[in-house]
């Protein structure tokens, strides 16, 4: 089994791999990006071809390998993402015999979740039952072609009629209310269906596994919610959850740009209509987990959300998600009709033009604002101001904040200087006086990052020949405030002088707890690239001149011969630093 996952790591090419979620930039031999599993502004996410390895040196500080990546980035176990990639690359690989209790349960849900599919979706197209569902449908011009290509069906109004269906097969009572098909009855371990008497939507991820459900009601005549979901469980969850992707992506990709709406029939009609890049949100918010799933496949965000308060709130809410993470976002202002459904189905050419305009979102808040607070009085005017600060505070490219300055100015009839002193102004309501560190932290941090730099520098040396011959006679592994940077230095000095560095020979050759230290420096160096024109002499001086220094306070307080005399023998050490070495 090791042998087969070696053989399927030596298989995958990382940088193609994480390429293909990352846009990946060349950093020398390796690569940057933003990270994926964190918001950031700038790139901190290193991808080594050398070392088929990769690490984020951001918030949220994880890495690992090829397969380590997959499986976060698809949310999926270990003997998930072997199977997969095994099969993506061609490797027979056998995960029968892993005991993994979580993978297990998952694929039950997941069968259970289909199973119920095919339950619906029979009940819907050849069950007197399902007229009514049938009759709707047609009602609202849904073809046949999508209620089989979204596989939509019908839940019966019956309490158990699912859950019967379910045993019979094989599931247990309990592998229904995990998967949130049916719910616990308050006494006894019967249990009943979620859904009942409702349309049915399958809810797929975007790797077209059945995670959920969605259930509608035909009519209001019995005051239920019109909607129920599935609720959060091992697979479904609502933050993540975007409808129709599973079929929309290769589309989105393709046009480079995603339309979201809120509903499921806010998604089927326009998409029945030839609306191909575009998806579902579950409820009207748009949040950080949707957007990076959305960044996989694109960058521009065009919402059309229900024209009313909620779907403007929505879009004041997604500008402060989108913006950080540097996504092109735009509105479409929905006409004809209250939702995307009701405008296509009453105007299918009018709906489509203005999908292909969609309105820049400053734009739509500065006109919102302006229907809002007519600017026909200074105290109007100001509340366009406070209102638009915030966000033009928030805008990263400062090219695009100077234009949406300049606007701001145009319509508050001000100049220039006074519209910026209202984003200024909200800087200062956002600003957090910054708190002086305390001398002895800061010179513990250079003194770190002076260690960690040299190390740096050293395991991305193609040769060190001739680095050794100059840093032995200055540099110790005592001289190493973190023992394990001193170990690691004691062995790149004890390599064999005449050969070749090969980075990955070397760090295998490393005890376990030296080999994860050795990696974490090589991507550190790709991720502080900007910051390598330290001389490393120099810094050698600098990392030995802490040490003799810590030495020296220590000796300070000795009153014996032997430590008067160590304490002069570190003073004539320190002084004759001092006249060969420079600080950095």
């Amino acid at each position: 089994m090791e042998s087969a996952i070696e053989k399927l790591k030596e298989r995958i090419d990382i940088v193609e791999l994480i390429g293909s979620y990352v846009q990946l930039k060349k950093a020398g031999r390796n690569f940057k990006g933003l990270c994926p599993f964190h918001q950031e502004k700038t790139p901190s996410f290193v991808v080594s071809a050398d070392r088929q390895l990769w690490r984020c040196f951001g918030s949220c500080g994880i890495g690992g390998d090829a397969i380590a990546f997959f499986m976060k980035m698809e949310n999926i176990s270990f003997p998930e993402a072997l199977q997969d990639l095994a099969q993506k690359y061609g490797v027979e690989i056998e995960t029968r015999h892993i005991d993994n209790a979580v993978a297990d349960s998952k694929k039950r849900m997941i069968l259970a979740n289909q199973r119920a599919i095919e339950f619906y979706h029979y009940i819907l197209i050849t069950s007197p039952i399902g007229k009514p569902a049938r009759e709707y449908l047609e009602k609202r011009g849904v073809s046949e072609k999508i209620i089989k290509t979204f596989q939509l069906g019908y839940a019966p109004s019956s309490w158990d009629s699912l859950s019967r269906f379910l045993i019979s097969k094989k599931f247990t009572s309990a592998e229904l209310v995990a998967s949130g098909l049916g719910v616990q009855k308050q006494y006894g371990s019967s249990v009943y269906d979620r859904f009942r008497g409702r349309l049915m939507f399958p809810l797929k991820d975007h790797r077209d596994a059945p995670v959920g459900f969605s259930g509608r009601l035909l009519n209001n005549e019995n005051q239920e919610a019109k909607y129920v979901n599935t609720p959060e469980t091992t697979l479904y969850h609502k933050r993540s959850m975007l409808f129709g992707l599973n079929i929309t992506k290769d589309a989105v990709k393709k046009e480079n740009k995603i339309i979201l709406v809120e509903g499921e029939f806010d998604m089927i009609t326009p998409y029945q209509y030839g609306v191909s890049a575009i998806a579902a949100i579950k409820g009207s918010a748009l949040t950080t987990e949707h957007l990076l799933l959305i960044k996989r496949f694109t960058n521009r965000v065009f919402l059309a959300l229900d024209a009313d308060k909620a779907g403007e709130e929505a879009i004041r809410r997604a500008i402060e998600v989108a913006e950080p993470m540097g996504f092109e976002l735009g509105v479409i202002q929905i006409e004809g009709g209250k939702d995307p459904d009701e405008a296509m189905r009453t105007n299918e050419v009018e709906f489509k033009k203005t999908l292909e305009k969609p309105i820049p979102v400053y734009d739509f808040l500065m006109a919102l604002f302006i229907k809002k607070y007519p600017p026909t009085d200074p105290f109007n005017k100001k509340q366009i101001g406070d209102e638009m600060a915030p966000f033009l505070f928030g805008i990263t490219n400062p090219i695009v904040q100077s234009y949406y300055v300049k606007q701001l100015a145009k319509v508050l009839d001000v100049s220039e200087e006074s519209a910026e002193k209202v984003v200024r102004a909200y800087r200062r309501k956002r600003y957090v006086p910054y708190q002086k560190k305390e001398v002895a932290q800061v010179k513990q941090q250079r003194e770190v990052l002076l260690q960690q730099y040299l190390l740096e520098q050293l395991l991305h040396s193609p040769t060190l020949k001739d680095l050794k011959k100059e840093l032995k006679p200055i540099l110790f592994p005592e001289d190493f405030s973190i023992p394990a940077y001193g170990k690691l230095y004691a062995s790149l000095i004890d390599t064999s002088p005449d050969s070749q560095f090969d980075i990955n020979i070397f760090i295998k050759s490393l005890p376990p707890e030296i080999a994860s230290v050795a990696d974490e420096l090589y991507l550190k160096a790709i991720a502080d690239d900007e910051t390598t024109s330290l001389s490393l002499i120099q810094t050698a001086h600098e990392v030995r001149r802490f040490h003799l220094r810590k030495q020296l306070k220590e000796a300070l307080g000795s009153e014996t011969a032997t430590g008067e005399a160590n304490l002069k023998r570190l003073q004539g050490e320190l002084k004759e630093l001092e006249k060969t070495g420079s600080t950095v």
